[in-house]
């Protein structure tokens, strides 16, 4: 005979086994839905992009809205992008473009922005990222391009000047540093190999937890676990999903010097998004080297009433100290006030190039 403790769980169970089977069927009910849209769209000769990522970014605050919890928006989000994502695959998995190998903060980001039932290709550089997308193998890339504590990624910023890909959405990623070795304590290791933003990150605790450990920078912190793995006295600075995909075990976590560390990825592909309502345009600007030019350059801006969220300089790389400035600001570009703005700048800047509108990421 069952406890009373036994039938009351048994009546709860039962229930959410209805709620399963009820939610298996919405899902379905949702794919098939999904596939109407694109059966629409191709008889209609719109087909385009399978990825909106302004609907998405609308559906995702919708269901921020609604949620009465308990369950938090973060993970109503998670799931709902899993959802999406799913759906999406029925046509044909996205294939996006991340710094490898696996396990790296770039491929958190890519699957928290994409889903898993995306097709995930890891590469060598930033470089071979953009080339990938640029040539036509991987439909987008996602890229980091700067770092609460450490600032802009540099290589990130350049390729920004130079390729003809669109931003078309952007991804936060909270940064968590471990200290994965096999070595037994700190004083055994005696180096520590990670990608030299996040040696930078960690560089207070190191200098006080393995004052004497050999930092090495290499390609990504998915390397550094590889190559960690393979040495006993050695360690990685990395994500606790690296140390699990290479067998490393964590000596020591959360190690980042800044308590609320974050990277911001961007997203690019061959277009950008439509006006989602929240939207943010990234743009890429230079002024004469003449007293002022910054002042007057920004002017249009004010005039127009844009807020700017970002104001980012880097060598041009084309004559001595001459700069590009990189900018983010509020609003879609086809808002009027951002046409009204990017109009004047056209007529001020030596150099403008919009790099894309996409919505602001959804957490």
């Amino acid at each position: 005979m069952n406890t009373p403790l036994e039938q009351e769980l048994a009546i709860v169970r039962q229930e959410i086994d209805a709620l399963d089977a009820e939610l298996l069927e919405l899902l379905n009910r949702r794919a098939e839905c999904a596939r109407k849209v694109g059966r629409i769209k191709s008889q209609h000769g719109a087909a385009g992009h399978t990825y909106r990522p302004e609907r998405e970014a609308q559906v995702l605050r919708r269901l921020q809205e609604l949620n009465q919890g308990p369950l938090p928006d973060e993970s109503v989000t998670c799931f709902f992008r899993e959802v999406m994502s799913a759906c999406l695959s029925l046509e044909s998995p996205l294939q996006v473009a991340f710094l490898g190998p696996p396990g790296t903060f770039s491929e958190s980001a890519a699957v928290k922005q994409f889903g898993h039932a995306a097709r995930l290709l890891p590469l060598a550089s930033i470089d071979d990222v953009f080339r990938e997308v640029e040539a036509g193998h991987a439909e987008y890339a996602v890229a980091p391009v700067e770092n609460s504590t450490e600032g802009a990624v540099g290589r990130t910023l350049d390729l920004l000047l130079q390729t003809t890909l669109k931003i078309c959405g952007e991804v936060v990623v909270r940064i968590h540093q471990n200290l994965l070795t096999k070595a037994a304590d700190a004083g055994s290791v005696s180096k520590v190999y990670s990608h030299a933003q996040s040696l930078s990150q960690c560089h207070e605790w190191l200098n006080r937890m393995l004052p004497n450990a050999e930092r090495v920078p290499v390609a990504s912190n998915a390397l550094a676990a590889q190559m960690a793995a393979k040495e006993p006295a050695a360690a990685a600075i990395a994500s606790e999903s690296a140390g699990e995909r290479y067998q490393l075990p964590a000596l020591f976590r959360n190690i980042e010097d800044e308590p609320n560390n974050t990277t911001r990825f961007v997203v690019l592909g061959r277009h950008d998004a439509g006006v989602s309502g929240k939207d943010k345009t990234s743009l890429i600007m230079s002024a004469p080297n003449l007293s002022g030019s910054l002042h007057d350059l920004l002017q249009p801006l004010a005039e127009a009433g844009v807020s700017m969220t970002r104001l980012e300089s880097r060598p041009a790389r084309q004559g001595l100290w001459e700069y590009v400035y990189y900018v983010d600001v509020e609003g879609h570009r086809e808002a009027p006030h951002i046409i009204a703005a990017l109009q004047s700048l056209a007529g001020r800047a030596a150099y403008l190039k919009v790099l894309g509108s996409y919505p602001v990421a959804v957490y």
